[in-house]
């Protein structure tokens, strides 16, 4: 299962959780193309967050600051960040190497998370309930 949560400050906005329509060939993969699934929502978010800023003239560091994308797969955040085409990642899909630009742009930072703090495992796991419960109490707060 693909899954994201996108939360403005620290309440949630965008969740989804699906079947991956492609096959991976390994988790790293698998969880590149999930980081994909979520910039699709997350950039154009962000550019009507600054327009709607724009507008309205008020101040928030959507204009300002890097979103942070967490992901708990260190080959997928090393690919986001650095992608190089190389015999381990060449098979991935150009269409999945779109966000890049934005990385680049310092748009959106792609960061590494321990995946006992990844909250999109909420949507994508079966989990234990002390582990489901912890996880629930840090997205409600």
């Amino acid at each position: 299962r693909t899954g994201y949560l996108i939360q403005l400050g620290k309440v949630p906005v965008i969740w989804k959780s699906k079947l991956q329509t492609l096959i991976a060939v390994s988790t790293m993969e698998a969880e590149y193309v999930s980081l994909s699934m979520c910039m699709r929502e997350l950039i154009p978010l962000r550019r009507l967050l600054k327009e709607v800023q724009g507008v309205l003239k008020f101040k928030s560091s959507v204009s300002s600051a890097a979103s942070a994308l967490f992901e708990d797969n260190q080959g997928a955040v090393t690919l986001a960040n650095a992608p190089k085409m190389t015999p381990r990642y060449k098979h991935i899909a150009i269409p999945y190497h779109y966000f890049c630009e934005e990385v680049k742009k310092k748009e959106v930072e792609v960061k590494h998370i321990s995946t006992d703090k990844q909250l999109a495992d909420l949507l994508t796991k079966g989990l234990v309930e002390a582990k489901f419960e912890g996880l629930h109490d840090r997205l409600m707060g």
